[in-house]
């Protein structure tokens, strides 16, 4: 794993805005899985495919935390492929059936398949960023209105063109 690149800071609002990029699967993973307790209503997810890591059971113990600590919580996951997600994600399977309310997941269509840089946004200001789905240079960024803003936006739109997905029940747990 590579030494992170050091933490730039941006003084004049409180908290500072940080900014950091790393070169690590794990770390990203990792990342993630730290940011879903402090979030306190909306975790947007943008990427090719889910990894595995989405039915690990300390996973799916976070969102399932995460989204009964108010009714209002959402997990809002836009994707490229998504025939894998019965098949290697039960778990993930098994938490939409039970807070169907609360988490949606969606399919790109073929036109935006083009767009290859996956994200997380975890409430307004926080994000994961990873530059490319096929290479894992990342950014971290915390209380980063100004780049989660763009993030958000992307997110939006992907949404907006997305097609809403489907999933039966879960088994193979």
């Amino acid at each position: 794993m590579s030494d992170p690149s050091p933490i730039s800071e941006t003084a004049g609002t409180l908290p500072l805005t940080r900014y950091r990029r790393f070169e690590s699967f794990r770390e990203y993973e990792s990342l993630l899985d730290a940011m879903v307790p402090q979030t306190e209503s909306v975790i947007r997810v943008f990427d090719r495919a889910l990894s595995r890591a989405w039915n690990e059971k300390s996973r799916a113990d976070l969102i399932r935390q995460f989204l009964l600590r108010d009714r209002a919580n959402k997990l809002m996951v836009a994707l490229h492929v998504t025939d894998n997600i019965e098949r290697e994600l039960p778990r993930l399977v098994e938490l939409v059936g039970h807070f169907s309310h609360a988490i949606k997941i969606r399919q790109t269509p073929k036109m935006a398949h083009h767009i290859y840089d996956p994200f997380t946004i975890f409430d307004a200001s926080h994000y994961l960023h990873r530059f490319h789905y096929a290479h894992m240079r990342a950014a971290q960024g915390s209380h980063d209105v100004e780049g989660t803003q763009q993030l958000l936006d992307r997110h939006a739109e992907l949404w907006e063109v997305s097609a809403p997905l489907a999933l039966g029940s879960a088994s193979g747990l």
